[in-house]
């Protein structure tokens, strides 16, 4: 905290903000391989982006715990502007702070207060009267001009402007007092983020870019005073989004992506225990590999992928990055079918991409069954399911009853994944997948003595580099049973197995298993 702690320091948290759409991300994929009759009743074949706000950390010069970005409500979707003849995007929104001070004890203040609201207006500091700290009034006074040229566009938004004009004041007097005070500093730039929510979408004075523009000089400030502000960091990063958004896919707005993932990438050094900015990392890079130079692109599009991972990695069941990794998976299988790849062997073919995007996609809603954004993506994109299987694929498995056997014993083989869990599947029955990893199936005998994982009994699944297993991505299945070791293809292959197998387990885990098989089985 800075010296000025006794003022009333309203983080973001003074009220919670609207949800909104966001720009399209990168070439608004489009799921072509399930037509739709009416082109109006689904969101244009689309797959969009998900991030949702949740409050912010004490603006300390310490890192703090985790923040949230924000995902747009169903509602939203319906009455976005844009809703009937495109996909929304919801907007990369700013994080709210959990301060003991609420918008409550800020309309409380207000209502004491005004009265010698001129106060802060009228009543130079001694420090006013030096020539930088002129500079600096100046400064806070043009602020302040843009704070209160903002109406709200309801009545509600009218209360609500009044408090963040209070506040803004009250930072204003504290940087006067104390032009060092980084913590003022960050909440006014707070102030003036919320400020330019308030904004009408026909108002031209101020304009929200402007109020955006200066919060970001704030945020400059703070962060220059205080290195490891990272809360600073992730909503200057939000705010310079916002303002990217403004400006389509243009050569501005690649700058201004680029400045936002820089800031992202800042947040999550400091504090790197925070799905969230890992998350809207990723959608920054998505946005940006849309404006960027065809050669960049793979490249962004790539790393966006590991951001939405490591945000899975940290929070299993964060459903926003889950979907998130589906929506980038399904783009990539579009440019892949489009260009034909890069010719490379180790290129995954068009329709691995779809199936991915697909897992995570039927993962997100299962988690979320009533969230309409994913209940229409995963419509169209249900049918790229290995049916009657969340995934299917091939591991390097030990001879059957001999978990540590030489390498040459190892054998590669199928495997199936369901809501149940996972099974070794014998070349004799690959041509017959059997319907369930129960055993029930009169078509197909399963092999009593092949690999398999029931869901109920995995305590932990996790990557192994263990020389004792064959050459490949080791793969590493504790269970209440023993140990379980596999070998996947390559390490992106294990990567995949990793994800399906925890996000399984996370659906078991959140009871919504049923959900999970309603999708598979139809």
């Amino acid at each position: 905290m800075s010296a000025n702690s006794d003022e009333p320091v309203p983080q973001n948290g003074v009220g919670e903000p609207e949800q909104k759409p966001i720009e399209e991300p990168q070439s608004k994929p489009e799921l072509k391989p399930e037509p739709q009759s009416e082109p109006n009743s689904e969101p244009q074949a689309e797959i969009e982006p998900q991030t949702e706000p949740e409050p912010a950390s004490v603006a300390d010069c310490e890192p703090d715990g985790p923040k949230e970005a924000s995902i747009r409500s169903n509602d939203d979707a319906r009455s976005s502007p844009s809703a009937a003849g495109e996909a929304a995007y919801p907007e990369l929104r700013k994080d709210q702070g959990n301060r003991t001070f609420t918008m409550r004890e800020l309309l409380n203040g207000l209502k004491t207060d005004q009265g010698s609201d001129g106060a802060y207006d009228s009543a130079p500091s001694p420090h006013s009267q030096e020539s930088p700290q002129q500079q600096q009034t100046d400064q806070n006074n043009a602020a302040m001009e843009l704070i209160s040229s903002v109406t709200g566009v309801d009545e509600d938004g009218r209360s609500r402007q009044r408090v963040l004009t209070f506040a803004a004041k009250r930072y204003a007097s504290a940087i006067e007092r104390n032009p060092d005070d980084y913590d003022a500093l960050y909440n006014w730039a707070l102030v003036l983020q919320e400020s330019a929510d308030n904004v009408s979408t026909d108002s031209t004075s101020p304009s929200k870019d402007a109020l955006l523009e200066e919060a970001c000089k704030k945020y400059d400030e703070a962060t220059r005073l205080c290195p490891t502000l990272h809360d600073a960091f992730y909503n200057w990063a939000i705010a310079i989004s916002d303002r990217a958004k403004m400006r389509g896919r243009t050569k501005e707005a690649e700058e201004l992506w680029k400045q936002a993932t820089k800031n992202y990438e800042k947040a999550v050094q400091l504090n790197w225990n925070s799905p969230q900015a890992l998350n809207n990392w990723g959608l920054a890079l998505q946005e940006l590999s849309a404006i960027v130079p065809v050669r960049e692109k793979q490249t962004i599009v790539r790393t966006a992928i590991s951001k939405f991972r490591a945000a899975i990695q940290l929070q299993f069941d964060f459903h926003r990055a889950i979907y998130n990794l589906g929506t980038v998976l399904y783009g990539l299988a579009e440019d892949t079918l489009r260009t034909g790849g890069s010719g490379s062997p180790k290129d995954v073919s068009p329709n691995e991409l779809y199936s991915q995007s697909a897992i995570y996609i039927a993962a997100a809603h299962a988690l979320k069954p009533n969230y309409s954004v994913y209940t229409s993506a995963l419509r169209l994109v249900r049918s790229m399911l290995p049916l009657p299987y969340l995934k299917v694929g091939y591991l390097t498995a030990p001879p059957a009853g001999k978990p540590i056997a030489p390498h040459n014993e190892w054998k590669r083989s199928q495997f199936v994944l369901n809501h149940e869990g996972l099974q070794q599947i014998s070349k004799g029955q690959q041509r017959q997948v059997p319907p369930s990893l129960s055993g029930r199936s009169d078509a197909t005998k399963i092999d009593k003595r092949a690999v398999k994982v029931d869901v109920l009994d995995i305590v932990s699944v996790s990557a192994c580099a263990d020389l004792t297993l064959p050459p490949g991505a080791g793969l590493c299945i504790d269970t209440i049973h023993g140990t379980i070791f596999l070998v996947a293809d390559s390490w992106e292959s294990l990567d995949g197995w990793l994800d399906a197998i925890r996000i399984v387990y996370t659906i078991y885990a959140r009871n919504k298993s049923d959900v999970l098989a309603g999708i598979i089985t139809g």
